[in-house]
């Protein structure tokens, strides 16, 4: 038998995509790349998502469907392909074009203070007169509404630009958005990766920053999909790596700088902050002791060749800030408020001197 695409075409004609009824032709879901070699045949089959749960079942019914209307001597089992239309991807230098830095806060591991230490750069670096906006990508355990009291907030949509957008909710002078504002706060978030992603990359592309100098993005802790959507999404400036000096977290920290500097993330390394570097009681505010060990996370530093941003020591007035939803960084005067004005300080120069660098090779290249 002379086979020919038109005797293919009829054959797939009787297969029905389970999704909308319709035959596999009608449907348009038939590429134009039937080839024809002898007896053997090749095509694909277009479907809209990679992740299609009737792939494989409507893939084994084309075969099916062509070994019987067209005969059993074709060779098709394996020729057929499953391909997805490419979809094009937002250009992450245009996505918050209002945005001058967009910093990433991030942590190997849970439970080293990276939300406290989030929340209180935010709002230090909007204590010394920058416009700042703060996402709390941690979508499974999303803390920052409470630490800057506007639990309660529901933020609204407003018109801009002829855009319906969502309004961050403000407080201390920074703009912030969580999926706890959307979620009940005593239920869990039981929601899969690619979910979670979607959710942020609305959150980010649908709301209305504005003008900002720094936009900082507290990201779960560890290394997930999460992290690469983040990546993918906004063209990020750089990130920041919190540890306390305990060997447990400055293992996953070394991690987390890997990731960073990865070539599949390629994202320069700002500085590492030590949290909880020492203890310090309130009525001995000059006693340091190193309940978690001694600078570990300067001596990762040093190893690595990145900077060390800050040292924070653990006080009890930053635990009370945060569960008050009154960050200590608030009161620069005190000891606490300093060491987090000190890294406010030393992040902003790392930026800047990350950007002059930047625009000195860009000079160089177009010479």
């Amino acid at each position: 038998m002379a086979l020919y695409p038109k005797l293919i075409l009829e054959a797939l004609a009787k297969v029905r995509y389970p999704g909308t009824g319709k035959d596999l032709v009608e449907a348009g879901m038939i590429d134009d790349d039937i080839r024809i070699e002898g007896n053997k045949v090749s095509f694909s089959i277009l479907f809209e998502k990679p992740n299609d749960p009737f792939i494989k079942s409507v893939i084994k019914a084309a075969e099916t469907a062509i070994l019987t209307y067209v005969g059993p001597e074709v060779e098709i089992k394996g020729n057929i392909r499953a391909v997805t239309p490419e979809v094009a991807k937002p250009d992450p230098d245009k996505l918050l074009p209002e945005v001058k830095n967009i910093i990433a806060v991030s942590s190997g591991k849970g439970g080293v203070g990276k939300s406290t230490v989030a929340a209180n750069l935010a709002v230090a670096l909007a204590q010394q007169g920058y416009r700042v906006g703060l996402l709390d990508a941690d979508i499974f355990g999303p803390s920052q509404p409470k630490m800057f009291q506007v639990e309660e907030a529901r933020p609204y949509m407003v018109e801009v630009n002829g855009r319906e957008l969502i309004q961050p909710a403000e407080n201390y002078g920074v703009k912030l958005l969580s999926i706890g504002f959307f979620v009940n706060k005593n239920d869990a978030v039981l929601w899969r990766g690619a979910m979670a992603s979607n959710a942020l990359k609305q959150l980010i592309s649908d709301a209305n920053w504005g003008e900002l100098d720094y936009f900082l993005i507290d990201l779960p802790p560890g290394t997930s999909d999460i992290h690469l959507t983040m990546v993918q999404t906004l063209a990020i400036t750089g990130a920041v790596v919190v540890t306390t000096p305990q060997e447990v977290a400055l293992a996953d920290a070394r991690k987390g700088i890997s990731m960073f500097t990865g070539d599949k993330v390629n994202v320069p390394v700002l500085g590492l902050i030590e949290n909880m570097a020492w203890f310090t009681p309130a009525e001995l505010p000059g006693n340091r002791y190193y309940i978690f060990g001694k600078e570990g996370g300067v001596k990762l530093a040093k190893e690595l060749d990145v900077p060390v941003l800050g040292q924070i020591p653990l006080v009890q007035s930053i635990r009370e800030g945060g569960d008050d939803g009154k960050p200590v960084a608030l009161n620069p005067d005190t000891i606490t408020g300093m060491a987090f004005r000190e890294l406010a300080a030393r992040l902003v120069e790392q930026v800047e001197y990350r950007n002059q660098h930047l625009e000195s090779t860009k000079r160089v290249q177009t010479k």
